[in-house]
Formats: C-alpha cells, sequence, structure tokens
C-alpha cells in the first residue's frame, strides 16, 4: 500500500486532486498545495512512490506497477475520479495513469515533465548515477538533483527550499532512489499517447527550469488538443515549491473553471 498526505473534505462526491511528487523527492513537497487546495474545499491526495517515506517497497518496478498501485489506493478512499496532477516524475506516472485508467481521471495537470521516454545516452547518465548512489547513498542524489531544481536567484534568496529538499531526499535509502530510478529509464514513450487524450488537460512549467524546459512544455500542450499552457515566472524545476502562490492560483483557477464546464 502507498503511504499518502491527504488535506480537505472527505466527503462522497468532494471534487479530488492527486498530487504525484518529483524524483527522488516525496508527497512532502506539495505541502504548499495540500493546504491551498483543502483550504478551498478539494479533497487532496499526495501519495509517496513505492518505497518512499514508508509506502511497500518494490524492487525494479515501473510506471504501470504504480498505476494499479494508485488505481487501489482510490479505490481504497472510495475516490471514482481525480483530477491527477504530476510533476517531472509525477507526470510520468500520471501518463502511464491515463494510459491504464483513463474512466478514473477528471483531467490532468502536467508540470515540468516530459512526455519523450529517456534517449539511449540519457540512460547510459543514469545508469552511471545509480552506480554512484549505490556508493555514495542519497548524499550524492542531493548533489546531483538539488543544484537543478529552481532558478538561480532562489539558491541565494531562498536558501531553505534547496535545504528542505535535501532533507526529504537524504531519507531515502540508496536502493529506493534507485528503483525510481529505474521505473524512469523503463518508462514508455508517452508522445504517441498525446494526441489522443481527450480530457482537459493544464501544463505547467517554470520559465527558468532547465531540466524539462518551456519549449518541452509547449511541445506537449500543442499535441494534447484543448490543453491550456501557463508558464510561471521565476520558477526552476520544482516550480509548485519555488512560486507557490502563482502555482496555487494557477491551479485553482483551473479547477474552478472544470467544475463549471
Amino acid at each position: 500500500m502507498l503511504t499518502y498526505l491527504q488535506a480537505g473534505p472527505e466527503k462522497p462526491g468532494t471534487p479530488t486532486v492527486i498530487l504525484l511528487h518529483a524524483f527522488p523527492l516525496s508527497a512532502e513537497m506539495w505541502k504548499p498545495q495540500l493546504y491551498a487546495l483543502g483550504k478551498a474545499g478539494y479533497r487532496v491526495i499526495a501519495p509517496n512512490a513505492f518505497g518512499i517515506d514508508g509506502s511497500d517497497e518494490k524492487a525494479e518496478w515501473n510506471f504501470t506497477d504504480f498505476a494499479h498501485e494508485l488505481a487501489a489506493l482510490m479505490d481504497s478512499l472510495g475516490i471514482a475520479k481525480a483530477t491527477i496532477t504530476g510533476l517531472s516524475m509525477g507526470g510520468y506516472q500520471a501518463f502511464e495513469f491515463y494510459r491504464n485508467y483513463p474512466e478514473k481521471i477528471v483531467s490532468l495537470v502536467l508540470c515540468d515533465t516530459r512526455a519523450e521516454s529517456d534517449t539511449q545516452a540519457a540512460r547510459e547518465q543514469r545508469g552511471e548515477f545509480m552506480k554512484a548512489v549505490e556508493t555514495a547513498g542519497a548524499d550524492e542524489a542531493v548533489r546531483r538533483m538539488v543544484p537543478n531544481y529552481f532558478s538561480s536567484d532562489t539558491y541565494l534568496s531562498k536558501s531553505e527550499l534547496p535545504a528542505e529538499v535535501s532533507v526529504i531526499i537524504r531519507r531515502q535509502p540508496a536502493h529506493v532512489i534507485n528503483a525510481a530510478q529505474h521505473a524512469i529509464m523503463t518508462r514508455i514513450d508517452s508522445t504517441p499517447l498525446l494526441g489522443s487524450i481527450t480530457c482537459p488537460v493544464l501544463v505547467i512549467c517554470g520559465t527558468e527550469d532547465r531540466m524539462t524546459t518551456p519549449q518541452t512544455a509547449e511541445d506537449i500542450s500543442v499535441r494534447i488538443r484543448g490543453s491550456r499552457l501557463i508558464l510561471l515566472g521565476g520558477a526552476g524545476h520544482i516550480s509548485n515549491m519555488e512560486q507557490p502562490d502563482a502555482f496555487n492560483r494557477a491551479l485553482l483557477e483551473y479547477l474552478r473553471a472544470l467544475s463549471q464546464a
């Protein structure tokens, strides 16, 4: 079973938002959204991936495995349908969930992510990354990932953010980090899926995201008929933490428009 954070009312029929976290973070990255969405009356569930913060571990899992586990979690909580919001790795999970369970999706919010699978060069780099994590543990993931998460100004003006994500990463065992890496490097190319997505879609990306650039977000948006693209100024890859007010405003406006459609 997946562990999760939650907020908002649990009454049947309450509009529900599921938040899927980035690699190698946890549901804690979504705390600004849990508070804001819960306060606005939405039921919010932020699950942890396999092995993260108490979720059951699974060796060499893939995103199809996660999709099935997420569907089981929704069933256990009495949630028939939800808006699935995924950032980075969470976006990969959102694509796979749509591929397997479109009937459980009200809409998708794809944040700072990409549809393409890893290139051969990227897979080789991940393999090298995994070997380094085996040797140096979570500190290696901190060293490689945290400098790429935020816009340059944030490392000077909001030093608490790099420190916060570093703490989250250091909680994760090396084998759990590498199991997630395995899922990422073996994921299915979702580019062919984009043209067949029929639910409402919002695409969000930080203007200073160097890992999945605004151009990458635009490429996703133009391929999904009727989707909306929002670029957040002053935000890098983990845009929901770096610019939480702007992110929450964009997400809430989208969700309210959905309810009125």
